[in-house]
């Protein structure tokens, strides 16, 4: 076997065709239809919603539809469907007026799901019908002296801030993160950048198991019982090309009628020094971020123990982009965010606030068992782009738990001893997207194996499932 790391290391041999794969398959097929369909188109229109439309100049109007299929066979979550299938769709449309300084804009995100099976992992992070996710105000100021400039906004919209660990709008998951509140965005001649944000995360609804398989709609809510504000600065131009950003951000939870928190208050300050890859040139990335503050250990409701936290995420990432037809890249990766341990007196899972893991750790969806807590894990990939309309990338992974006592990243599969050790075992992913139609039409699809060992085998809640192996397929119009 190509991942043996023991004579303890045990692997179940049955192993059989499930349904998801066949529904995979036969969706597979329903994509490549309109995949054939506009293949003979060169190049989208410039803005072909809005010239269709007819909509004046200072009025911009964009739209896009995702459809993605997906399977997975060997669950590694416990107590979910062992296989699984999804056909889910996202729709976006999004409009801006801009009247001079002052711009106003609204975007609406349709996010729904069907064919899963009624014990499915599938959650808000797949269904969010019909959420108008940004309503908002903004001015936008061209000249403050010195070549610098800013964008001010209030209301309801999305953000990405620096990596995206901590602070983003989704790209691949089916429904985003959204914000309600103000924020400030500086950006100096030399390419410095000031963000300054106060926000209430929006808490996306219906988030019960009906409510989901029936794609519901809800009105998301924003309360002040939820609230997230903070800053990050970076500096252009250390160390040669490089840039340094350092931030700082406090979340703030409570209890309310309604819902039951964690009662979190947390602080995380942290540091990025990073180098985009360029041709011919080391690149690299390296964060970290410190978390303390407080926090309970359960959204129980008799769970009335405020616990003091400390812990920690650090990513480190360096690469290059070697000269050739497919512009390669080599890069290697290590992941270190702190779990808690239970015989600590305070709580140590690193909490990754709105960030998204997709760029790092795979895909996720029906998939998704890397996240930003309790994981120890270096990786090699390789990312190859011949041309503007097609990239591709591999990625291999080794995973082991920081802590033997709580649960393994995102699966949520524990053993509260420590007896079940601390190796998880191997993901390997790889990822193709290809335009079709460039600007207009865009193929994406990929898979990942997840090579389980003794934790992910041994847990006393570990399913008995085998390997886990995961495909999916995505087509996006964007209009």
């Amino acid at each position: 076997m190509p991942f043996e790391t023991g004579p303890n290391d045990q692997r179940p041999t049955e192993r059989r065709t499930p349904s998801s794969t066949r529904w995979l398959l036969s969706a597979a097929l329903f994509h490549a239809a309109f995949v054939a369909f506009p293949a003979g188109v060169a190049h989208a229109n410039t803005n072909p919603l809005h010239e269709a439309v007819g909509a004046p100049e200072n009025l911009t109007l964009t739209a896009s539809v995702r459809s993605r299929v997906e399977g997975i066979d060997g669950q590694f979550r416990p107590n979910v469907a062992e296989d699984d299938f999804m056909f889910s769709l996202k729709t976006t449309v999004v409009a801006e007026y801009d009247a001079g300084p002052v711009r106003a804009g609204a975007e609406l995100w349709d996010a729904r799901s069907y064919g899963q099976k009624r014990n499915s992992s599938a959650g808000t992070n797949e269904v969010n019908a019909m959420e108008l996710v940004q309503a908002y105000l903004g001015v936008d100021i061209d000249d403050l002296g010195g070549g610098s400039k800013a964008v001010a906004r209030a209301g309801r919209f999305t953000l990405d801030i620096g990596s995206r660990r901590l602070v983003a709008r989704q790209a691949f998951r089916n429904t985003t993160n959204a914000y309600t509140g103000a924020y400030v965005d500086w950006t100096g001649r030399g390419g410095d950048r000031l963000i300054l944000l106060w926000s209430m995360p929006q808490i996306r609804l219906p988030d019960d198991a009906d409510g989901i398989r029936d794609d519901e709609v809800e009105w998301d809510q924003e309360t002040t019982d939820l609230q997230l504000f903070g800053g990050s600065f970076t500096k252009a131009g250390v160390f040669g090309k490089g840039t340094l950003e350092i931030y700082g951000y406090r979340l703030m939870e409570r209890d309310s009628t309604e819902r039951q928190t964690r009662n979190r208050r947390l602080f995380t300050p942290g540091m990025r020094l990073f180098r985009k890859p360029a041709k011919g040139a080391i690149d690299f990335d390296i964060e970290a971020a410190y978390q303390f503050g407080e926090t309970r250990g359960s959204t129980a409701v008799g769970d009335v123990n405020d616990l003091d936290v400390s812990a920690y995420l650090v990513h480190a990432e360096i690469g290059k982009t070697f000269a050739g037809p497919l512009n390669p890249r080599l890069s290697v990766h290590y992941d270190l965010a702190s779990g808690d341990e239970a015989s600590s007196r305070t709580y140590n899972r690193f909490d990754t606030l709105f960030g998204a893991r997709r760029f790092d750790y795979g895909p996720t969806g029906l998939y998704g068992p890397i996240g930003r807590a309790n994981l120890l894990s270096p990786g090699v990939r390789l990312d190859v782009k011949p041309d503007k309309r097609l990239d591709a990338s591999a990625m291999y992974r080794a995973l082991w738990l920081d802590s033997t006592t709580d649960s393994f990243a995102s699966t949520g599969v524990r053993d509260r001893t420590g007896a079940s050790g601390r190796f998880a075992g191997h993901q390997l992913e790889a990822r193709v997207r290809y335009w079709i139609v460039p600007e207009l039409l865009r193929i994406d699809t990929g898979a990942a194996y997840l090579a389980k060992r003794r934790f992910l085998d041994d847990a006393p809640n570990a399913p008995d499932t085998g390997d886990t192996r995961y495909a999916y397929m995505d087509l996006t119009f964007e209009i």
